[in-house]
């Protein structure tokens, strides 16, 4: 049986855990899928994951940072990525689905919880959900069957500290 989880908080290391799940799943030659929502970027796990034949990777956002409220753009391939886990979710063929920054994508209005909702309710019952992002809403937070939270206690980057090559990016 699959589970849902997400996790969550102001922390570092969310996505990070998501594809540790996911290496530890390919280990066992399972079928994962990633949709990252909002990231468009260059980063480091993308060149790492195109090495594994049972990882699908898809990409629904721009190259750039969302600040301050979306735009157009923003909300359409959210929309577009958010049909695509649709498909993906009830067709049965992953063993492990990950939601990247999904949560996000709900707080600042890319689509609603109850969407998002109604997409992991219609994954097959042996499909694993990770769903990650701050500001999980509470519904998704209920309908979860594990919540981390990952807390901020001390971060480099209030030093100045820019993200690093291969280390946050």
């Amino acid at each position: 049986m699959g589970y849902i989880h997400v996790y969550t908080g102001n922390g570092k290391g969310k996505t990070t855990a998501a594809l540790g799940l996911a290496l530890r799943a390919l280990g066992y030659n399972m079928k994962v899928y990633i949709a990252q929502f909002l990231k468009g970027m260059d980063y480091g796990e993308i060149h790492s994951l195109q090495l594994f034949p049972n990882v699908t990777l898809e990409r629904f956002g721009r190259p750039k940072f969302v600040h301050g409220k979306p735009d157009e753009e923003d909300v359409k391939l959210a929309l577009c990525g958010l049909n695509r886990c649709r498909e993906v979710i009830s067709s049965g063929e992953y063993d492990v689905i990950i939601l990247d920054e999904a949560s996000i994508a709900v707080h600042l209005g890319l689509f609603s919880v109850q969407d998002l909702l109604n997409v992991i309710s219609k994954r097959h019952e042996r499909t694993e959900i990770i769903i990650t992002g701050r500001y999980a809403p509470k519904e998704l937070i209920d309908a979860a069957d594990l919540v981390t939270e990952m807390v901020e206690v001390k971060h480099y980057y209030a030093k100045g500290v820019q993200a690093r090559k291969g280390i946050e990016f």
